[in-house]
C-alpha cells in the first residue's frame, strides 16, 4: 500500500513536518511494508516559509526590523536561488507569536515591519513576491506596511499620523508622492487561507479583533475606521475592498496591498498545492492522509483539509483525515469526502494532555488507521 501523508501543522503543538513524521512512524507500527510519501502543507498562514523551503530551492534572508509595537526584531524571509521571486510571510515581522498576552492589543499594533520586509525584498532584486498573511497582531488596513514603503497617512490638518489601527478613523488623505518608485514594477501574490470583507460584522475587526485584544468597544473603533479606510481607497483608486473576498485578512492588510501595491489575493492551500508538486504525488498511492489541529467546518473552507480533498475526489483517491478534535458529524465527513477520520481528544480526556503529548498520541491514531485499512 502506498500512502501519501499531507497534513498541515496541528497548532500549537506539531509542525507539519512533525505531524508527517509522527503518521508515518504510526502506519509502520502497523504495516512496516507501507510506502510512505511525506508532504507536509501549509494554507497561507503562520508556517507558510518553512513549508515552501521544504519543497522549493529557497535561500533564507534575514534583516532587522519593527514589531508590531515598533521593538527592532530579526526577520527572515526566503529568496528562490533562480528566478526573481521572494517568500515573505507577515507573521514573523507583524505577527500575534511576537507579543506577550498582556501586550495584545491591535489598536495600537502596526504592520510597518512587514513593509520593511518587501523593502529589502525590492533592494535584492525581485520581482515578485509571495506573500503569506495569516497569523497578524494588527487591525491597521496594512497602513503601517504601506508607511515603511513611501505612504504618509494625514489628518485634517496635514498631520501625519501614526500607522495604527486606532487612527484609521482619522486618515483625511492618503499621500503616495514618496511611494517606492519600484512597487510598479512589483507583482505581489497574497496567499490567504480565508474569505472575510474588509469590514461589517464578518470583517477583519468583529472576526478577529477579539484574539488580537480588542474588547467590544475597540472592534467597533476599528470597524468603523476600516470602514473609512474603504472609503478613502474607493475614492482614490476606484477599487471597492469590501467586494474582493479575504480583503479583510491580516486586519485588513490584504487590502491594503491590494488597493495600495496593486497585489492580488489567492487561495493560500490553492498556492501552495500548485508550488509544492502535490498533484503530480497523486498519481499512484492507494490513499492520502491530511490532517490538522480542529477539524471543523472552517476546515472545508479554504484550509489545507478542503485543498487537499478537492484534489483527492477529482481523481477518486480515497482519503482520511488525523486531527486534534473533530467538530464536523460523520454526515457532514462523508459528505466532504472523507473515508476515515481519527482524533486525538479520542485518545485522552485533556486537552492539556493533548497538546503535550500529540505527537505520540498521533502515532496512535495512524496505527489504528492503518489497521483499519488492511482489515
Amino acid at each position: 500500500m502506498k500512502v501519501l501523508i499531507c497534513p498541515d501543522k496541528f497548532k500549537g503543538s506539531l509542525s507539519a513536518a512533525q505531524a508527517c513524521g509522527a503518521i508515518a512512524r504510526g502506519l509502520a507500527s502497523s504495516d512496516p511494508s507501507v510506502d510512505v510519501v511525506l508532504h507536509p502543507l501549509a494554507d497561507g498562514g503562520d508556517g507558510l516559509l518553512d513549508i515552501l523551503k521544504e519543497h522549493l530551492d529557497l535561500e533564507g534572508r534575514e534583516i532587522e526590523v519593527k514589531d508590531p509595537l515598533s521593538r527592532p526584531i530579526r526577520a527572515r524571509y526566503c529568496l528562490a536561488r533562480t528566478g526573481r521571486t521572494a517568500y515573505l510571510e507577515m507573521s514573523k515581522a507583524s505577527g500575534l507569536v511576537l507579543l506577550a498576552e498582556d501586550e495584545r492589543n491591535c489598536l495600537h499594533t502596526s504592520s510597518f515591519g512587514t513593509g520593511e520586509l518587501i523593502s529589502d525584498a525590492l533592494d535584492q532584486g525581485v520581482e515578485r513576491i509571495v506573500l503569506g498573511v495569516g497569523g497578524s497582531a494588527t487591525n491597521d488596513a496594512g497602513s503601517g506596511m504601506a508607511a515603511a514603503l513611501g505612504y504618509r497617512f494625514l489628518d485634517a490638518n496635514g498631520n501625519e499620523l501614526s500607522p495604527v489601527g486606532e487612527n484609521l478613523s482619522r486618515i483625511a488623505t492618503i499621500d503616495d508622492s514618496g511611494l517606492d518608485s519600484r512597487l510598479a514594477q512589483l507583482r505581489i501574490d497574497i496567499a490567504s487561507d480565508v474569505s472575510n470583507p474588509f469590514y461589517g460584522p464578518q470583517g477583519a475587526a468583529w472576526i478577529f479583533g477579539p484574539q488580537k485584544g480588542a474588547d467590544e468597544m475597540a472592534v467597533r473603533d476599528l470597524d468603523l475606521g476600516l470602514t473609512h479606510f474603504a472609503d478613502l481607497v474607493h475614492a482614490k483608486t476606484g477599487i471597492d475592498l469590501q467586494s474582493i473576498p479575504g480583503s479583510g485578512a491580516a486586519g485588513g492588510l490584504a487590502g491594503g496591498v491590494i488597493a495600495l501595491l496593486g497585489g492580488k489575493i489567492h487561495s493560500g492551500i490553492d498556492m501552495v498545492i500548485e508550488m509544492s508538486g502535490l498533484p503530480a504525488k497523486l498519481a499512484d498511492v492507494d490513499w492520502v492522509i491530511t490532517g490538522e489541529g480542529m477539524l471543523d467546518g472552517q476546515s472545508l473552507d479554504g484550509k489545507v483539509v478542503d485543498g487537499v480533498l478537492r484534489c483527492t475526489s477529482n481523481r477518486g483517491i480515497a482519503t482520511a483525515v488525523l486531527c486534534g478534535a473533530c467538530e464536523l458529524s460523520e454526515p457532514d465527513r462523508l459528505a466532504a469526502g472523507i473515508l476515515q477520520c481519527r482524533q486525538i481528544m479520542e485518545q485522552t480526556d485533556s486537552v492539556q494532555d493533548a497538546m503535550a503529548s500529540a505527537e505520540r498520541y498521533l502515532e496512535l491514531c495512524a496505527s489504528q488507521l492503518m489497521q483499519d485499512l488492511i482489515n
